[in-house]
């Protein structure tokens, strides 16, 4: 477990993690908010932020999780 948490704080998973949370997230955000968003309605603050941190968190467990199976396999 803890060579998975090291690799996914390496930074190339956390760059590509944060890449793929920006790409993801703004789609999740427009289609779940955009509405309120562009009428400028409120708009959960807490469903943005878990909008980009869930991909995010996918993004670099899958990663490590890959990275620590072809470390073991070598």
């Amino acid at each position: 477990m803890r060579t998975i948490l090291q690799i996914a704080c390496s930074g190339k998973v956390v760059q590509n993690s944060l890449r793929i949370a920006l790409v993801v997230g703004t789609v999740l955000n427009l289609v779940n908010q955009g509405e309120a968003i562009l009428a400028g309605a409120a708009i959960s603050w807490l469903h943005i932020v878990l909008n980009y941190l869930v991909p995010y968190c996918v993004a670099s467990y899958s990663a490590a999780k890959n990275e620590a199976t072809s470390r073991e396999n070598s």
